[in-house]
């Protein structure tokens, strides 16, 4: 049997990637004298590996999650405020699987948005489906089917996805309409499937973000704070830190000087 007739058999079975790289394999198992059975585990794994891969890599198209965001070049020394070992924990993504919820609070700068993305791009290589939007985003969609329960919308990404990053809850005031459609949209996830937000304001401010409705706001906290795990982060902002370096070292000079 030739090598181009493998090839083809393996193209024939949908393998995209290791019968280009067979020559190699067999030449490498050849100098190494590998089994049989340890030559067809490679050529297996090296599928594998690269469709986990192509899959990751559409998938986080998919989901628009901001890039360069992970949890390992989330700098835990600047923001000694994030306990890492809830990040770690978190990371294992067991709180989809319990369909729990995520929140951050913190101003602006703080990394909010960095663990709650990196968190998104963990639970994708996990396998999980996730979304990300902005809460002005989230608000566009919304608006275009809101002649429609957001429940009974399940072919939409905020709806059927198991995880949905919401970012910058409180950077603007909803109107009565909004705040309508955004209760319809918590709702629609209540224990059904699990959201990680983000927001600059605390809680005893929400009131403000959704047109001064207190019923509304205390529903959607309800619904929220249920099974879920919060995070308040009161530091510096990352945003400002190569600024005040700058600063630091004009000072210096100047005494210097």
């Amino acid at each position: 049997m030739s090598l181009e007739t493998v090839k083809q058999r393996m193209e024939y079975l949908r393998m995209q990637y290791a019968p280009g790289h067979l020559s190699e394999l067999l030449n490498d198992a050849t100098k190494h004298k590998v089994s049989h059975l340890d030559f067809f585990d490679n050529i297996l794994k090296l599928e594998i590996e690269h469709r986990e891969e192509s899959r990751i890599h559409t998938s986080l198209k998919v989901s628009s999650l901001p890039k360069g965001m992970h949890l390992d070049n989330f700098d835990y020394m600047f923001q000694p405020a994030v306990e890492k070992t809830r990040i770690d924990y978190l990371a294992g993504c067991d709180f989809i699987r319990a369909k729990e919820n995520i929140l951050f609070f913190g101003p602006p700068g703080v990394g909010k948005t960095h663990l709650a993305v990196g968190l998104g791009v963990r639970a994708t290589e996990l396998g999980y489906s996730v979304i990300y939007y902005t809460v002005e985003e989230l608000l566009q969609q919304l608006k275009r089917r809101a002649d429609i329960p957001v429940s009974k919308q399940r072919r939409q990404s905020y709806v059927k996805n198991a995880l949905v990053v919401l970012d910058e809850l409180g950077y603007q005031v909803l109107d009565r309409q909004e705040t309508h459609l955004f209760f319809q949209f918590i709702s629609a996830r209540y224990v059904k499937g699990s959201l990680i937000v983000t927001s600059n304001r605390s809680v005893k401010d929400w009131v403000q973000i959704f047109a001064g409705d207190e019923m509304a706001t205390t529903a959607i906290l309800d619904r929220l704070f249920h099974k879920s795990h919060l995070f308040n982060i009161d530091g510096r902002s990352y945003r400002l830190k190569d600024f005040d370096q700058m600063l630091n070292k004009e000072k210096r000079q100047e005494r210097d000087e």
